[in-house]
């Protein structure tokens, strides 16, 4: 599921090739200009978050997807979500194929994460900023790229055919970073105006500047809040410490039996998936990752194995007194969110009832143990066997210049597993904007603008090469 790509491909004509590439570099300041105006709208789909900069985010994809004149329809929508609520404005639009040409999906999403602490960003974080090679902003890669890939492919291929008779579909969702609670609802109620032979999801990221990436495997996640509670009521340290255990040292102490020594999963029931991956040293993942001198890797293997294909599990929050708040008391509960990535091949749901076994059979002293807020996504392998992934493998190696590298990823996706489910005969393709230092989620996030030219054509020949086929397989 791994490695570089074979080079047995037909090659899309050099014609073609040379006038997508003129189309899109004579195009790509404007690309860039558009791309911008998105970044600028701080499109946080977040609970606590004005859902108003999210519905003019989509107001606006709506209007990039329309200029481009190519559409039947184009609509913005909202779905409900499990609990019944609203979920944030997704934008759908659809052009039917003609004389025997298959359709294609381009998915991306136009919502972002937080901005995070406003100290980390050398710049304004919704101010789009130019340093070099690179656009910084939050949404800059993740994936406000992705949406203009897709809008700029589009323009590129029409650019240079004419009208083209492969069917399209733009998918770009609004709430991807925040769960994509209405994401299944969404397709269940645009499932005629969805349906597509190829899907091709631009949320993810390349090898490197120079190399591509066709994303071929997916951690899943399941996460959870925890509340450990020992007392009925906060009780003075002085008068029962030493006698009566309070809940942040229960939450300690169970916390810590997750990982052994090496820092690796010490939970029965969480499964690795057997798989070859490339070796990397380990100064990459000290600077990748921003390990600090000194602080060693956890875990055993080689290095993506741990990231592509083992589970992990990460205490990614935690509610308690803070310092400056702090009173001589024994804490009555302590409240704390886990994170925990699933492995390809199993799903989340029994990794969650192995992470809760675990828990419940570990808790020291006879703590009290309640879950809650649990959010399940399964892992996913992509078939890289058909015809959509040799169409993708070569456009992406004449677009960069260099053989793609066949890659899995750490983080999660689990929508994909759900578009697998409703539209099972189509090819799904995982491509990305993004690259080892875009610090996605993060301060500073930034686009490599060379990477998102590649990023573009590779878009643009693959559209090319799938108007060109006439037959479906």
């Amino acid at each position: 599921m791994t490695g570089s790509a074979s080079p047995d491909r037909i090659p899309t004509p050099i014609e073609t090739r040379e006038a997508l590439d003129a189309a899109v570099q004579l195009g790509f300041s404007r690309t860039v200009a558009e791309l911008s105006e998105l970044v600028r709208i701080p499109s946080v789909s977040w609970d606590g978050f004005d859902p108003a900069h999210v519905r003019r985010s989509a107001d606006v994809v709506a209007e990039l997807l329309r200029g481009l004149g190519i559409f039947d329809n184009v609509i913005v929508d909202r779905a409900p979500t499990a609990t019944g609520d609203l979920g944030q404005p997704a934008v759908l639009a659809r052009r039917e194929p003609r004389d025997g040409r298959p359709t294609v999906l381009l998915y991306a999403h136009h919502d972002v994460q937080p901005e995070g602490a406003a100290e980390g960003w050398d710049s304004a974080p919704f101010e789009p900023t130019l340093r070099g090679d690179r656009l910084y902003g939050r949404g800059a890669a993740d994936d406000k790229a992705g949406v203009m890939a897709h809008v700029a492919a589009i323009r590129a291929l029409c650019e240079v055919v004419g009208d083209p008779k492969v069917g399209i579909v733009a998918f770009v969702e609004g709430e991807e970073e925040f769960g994509s609670r209405s994401f299944r609802a969404l397709l269940e109620r645009h499932r005629t105006l969805l349906a597509a032979d190829v899907i091709v999801v631009a949320d993810s990221d390349n090898w490197s500047i120079d190399t591509p990436s066709l994303t071929v495997g997916l951690r899943g996640n399941a996460t959870f809040a925890l509340t450990v509670s020992t007392l009925g009521h906060a009780s003075h340290s002085g008068m029962y410490g030493g006698a009566v255990p309070d809940a942040m040292l229960a939450a300690i102490r169970l916390l810590s039996t997750l990982h052994d020594d090496d820092g690796a999963v010490a939970v029965a029931g969480l499964e690795s998936h057997e798989q070859e991956v490339p070796s990397i040293p380990e100064e990459r993942l000290r600077h990748e990752a921003a390990l600090l001198e000194g602080v060693a890797p956890i875990g055993r293997g080689e290095l993506l194995h741990r990231i592509w294909a083992q589970p992990s599990i990460t205490v990614t929050g935690i509610d308690a007194p803070s310092v400056r708040e702090a009173s001589n008391t024994l804490a009555p509960s302590v409240r704390v969110k886990l994170s925990v990535r699933v492995a390809p091949g199993q799903s989340a749901a029994d990794a969650f009832a192995a992470v809760e076994s675990h828990l419940r059979d570990h808790a020291p002293f006879g703590a009290q143990l309640s879950f809650d807020n649990v959010d399940l996504g399964d892992p996913f392998l992509v078939d890289t066997s058909g015809w959509a992934a040799d169409d993708a493998i070569t456009a992406l190696a004449e677009a960069w210049g260099a053989e793609p590298v066949l890659a899995g990823v750490g983080g999660s996706i689990p929508f994909i597993a759900e578009l697998a489910q409703v539209f099972p005969e189509a090819h799904v393709l995982v491509t990305g904007v993004e690259d080892p230092e875009s610090r996605a989620h993060s301060p500073n996030e930034s686009l490599h603008l060379g990477v998102f030219r590649r990023a573009v054509l590779s878009e643009a020949l693959l559209l090319a090469r799938l108007d060109a086929r006439h037959e479906i397989g």
